[in-house]
């Protein structure tokens, strides 16, 4: 759906942050980037909803490439929704459903169109009862998802986030990532440090290193390669590592993806629990 190619990208003063970079978003799809601080990953967004234009290279949009005009750049960021880390840098007005309703009113539609959409992305993310609420009132996680029912008021085909659970403890990211998870027409691109929630709920996987992918395919078998994720200064999930342990002992584990699928398969062969500990820890 999305082609990034060859992107070339420099801050002032600062050395390259896309080095050649080439990437594909299939549609309907879960993408997570990882990648080391600086390996370009929010770059990297910032190029996929045109908020910068490379130095060289292009990004196409179903095969269209990118237009930087004042209208052209209305129409792709109707298409492609980008919600930062921080969500304070996204939120100005004075309630959430004013907040949500921005992005609906500059496309100047009929108010009740507005009103329904801006009800739709707040019971997206559960956050309905909040309408009437003042965004500084929120708690850090209320804050990300009203930016991000934001972004989907606007009804983007292509959702990008950028480390939408940093700083959210467990209850808050379960709840984020159940909400988005129920996005099920939205592609989604997101970036994370944490290898174990893409294991869990991306479809693919990008790894990211001085500006350039290093590697980009199937989830559980990009974060299941130890070379390409000590490329990418990661570690290969425990999950993952888990996985290959049990495949080893000619267990059904090649589609784990989470500490749950893992009790499930030990609760169905008990006796692995024993090999495992006798064949040392993962």
């Amino acid at each position: 759906m999305i082609v990034a190619e060859a992107l070339h990208y420099a801050y002032p003063g600062g050395g390259d942050a896309l080095a050649g970079l080439s990437l594909t978003v299939k549609r309907g799809r879960r993408l997570a980037i990882l990648g080391p601080n600086g390996a370009g990953k929010t770059t990297l967004l910032l190029h996929l909803n045109g908020s910068l234009r490379p130095a060289q290279g292009r990004v196409l949009l179903d095969g269209v490439e990118a237009a930087y005009s004042r209208t052209a750049l209305a129409a792709w960021r109707r298409r492609v929704g980008l919600v930062l880390q921080d969500a304070d840098d996204q939120l100005f007005a004075s309630s959430v459903a004013e907040d949500v309703s921005f992005g609906p009113l500059n496309l100047e539609l009929p108010p009740d169109q507005v009103r329904d959409r801006v009800d739709a992305a707040l019971h997206a993310m559960g956050i309905s009862a909040l309408a009437e609420k003042a965004p500084h009132m929120l708690s850090f996680g209320q804050k990300k998802r009203v930016a991000i029912a934001g972004a989907l008021a606007m009804q983007p085909e292509v959702l990008l986030l950028d480390e939408p659970t940093a700083g959210l403890d467990y209850l808050g990211t379960r709840q984020l990532l159940e909400a988005l998870g129920a996005l099920a027409e939205t592609t989604l691109v997101f970036t994370t440090h944490d290898a174990g929630l893409a294991l869990a709920f991306a479809d693919e996987v990008a790894l990211f290193a001085q500006g350039r992918v290093i590697a980009q395919g199937d989830a559980q078998t990009v974060l299941s390669d130890a070379n390409a994720m000590k490329q990418a200064s990661l570690e290969v999930p425990f999950v993952a590592r888990l996985a290959a342990r049990l495949q080893g002992l000619g267990l059904p584990a090649q589609h784990l993806r989470t500490e749950e699928d893992v009790l499930a398969v030990l609760a169905a062969h008990p006796l692995a629990v024993d090999q495992i500990s006798v064949s040392g820890a993962v």
